[in-house]
């Protein structure tokens, strides 16, 4: 399970980087969703609690 927590913590790292350069505020809201599922998906792999979505 380690990857997949090294995964999710890099991509919730890589979309809050981009939404701090979004240009428009749709796209920032976008990169933050993306951020949110990753870091919720992240927190389940490290509590056990993995769903299938």
């Amino acid at each position: 399970m380690d990857s997949d927590e090294r995964f999710f913590r890099r991509r919730a790292n890589e979309e809050l980087a981009a939404a701090r350069r979004a240009v428009t505020d749709a796209a920032r809201d976008r990169r933050l969703l993306l951020a949110d599922r990753f870091m919720e998906r992240l927190k389940a792999v490290e509590t056990g609690c993995v769903t299938a979505d």
